[in-house]
């Protein structure tokens, strides 16, 4: 069993994917805390569920230090083994980093190392790439930086605009990131001196499902 908190800032629709992968595999997966830098529908739509939701507020606190020590503190009361970052919409600092080093794991929607920071599916375009789509990556202090888990990809349409690749996008990420908790829940991933591995497929325990064996054969770059 792993013990997970989610870090959300927004609506949530990456974090409520996460509970759901969990409601799935209740035996592997148990979401301990969902918590927000600022009040967000992610905040309701967990109270609503019954899973623990706390709000450390930057606004109430004098320095972001300050406020990462107290979001720590929620963290390790709740003893959570694996810190998932869904729409967290702050940069944690070094310090944080360290304290929870190589269990804090992002999703971003590019292809890393492209495109790092805000605005990415505006400058892929700009950019008249041939692909795009979303990283799922360990943190480390600089700004989507850490060692990538797991990729998938898609083509820009001719003539897409930002809103609808966004929309594509997010539908992968909406696949990508439960497999990746899933895989880390069956030990068919694991994280070693900050750098993940996976088993080779015909090891894998949990792939028995044909449409994520589709989107793993159409869409997954295995690093």
């Amino acid at each position: 069993m792993i013990r997970v908190a989610i870090l959300v800032s927004g609506r949530g629709s990456n974090m409520q994917k996460l509970v759901e992968a969990a409601d799935q595999h209740s035996d592997k997966i148990e979401i301990v805390l969902v918590a927000s830098n600022k009040p967000c529908d992610a905040i309701t739509y967990a109270i609503n569920r019954n899973i623990p939701a706390k709000i450390i507020d930057r606004a109430a606190y004098d320095s972001r230090a300050l406020q990462e020590e107290a979001l720590a503190a929620i963290i390790e009361e709740a003893q959570a083994d694996w810190i998932f970052l869904a729409g967290y919409m702050a940069i944690l600092g070094a310090d944080f980093v360290a304290r929870f080093a190589n269990r804090i794991i992002n999703i971003h929607p590019s292809l890393l190392p492209a495109f790092k920071g805000l605005d990415t599916h505006e400058r892929a375009l700009q950019a008249q790439v041939k692909e795009h789509g979303a990283t799922v990556h360990l943190v480390n202090a600089a700004l989507d930086d850490g060692p990538a888990i797991l990729q998938a990809k898609l083509a820009p349409l001719p003539d897409e605009d930002a809103s609808s690749l966004a929309a594509r996008v997010l539908r992968l990420e909406h696949q990508l990131y439960p497999f990746v908790l899933i895989s880390l829940a069956h030990g068919d991933l694991v994280i070693e001196g900050g750098w993940p591995i996976w088993q080779p497929k015909k090891n894998r325990k949990h792939l028995n499902d044909d449409a994520t064996e589709q989107f793993l054969s159409t869409a997954v770059i295995w690093p």
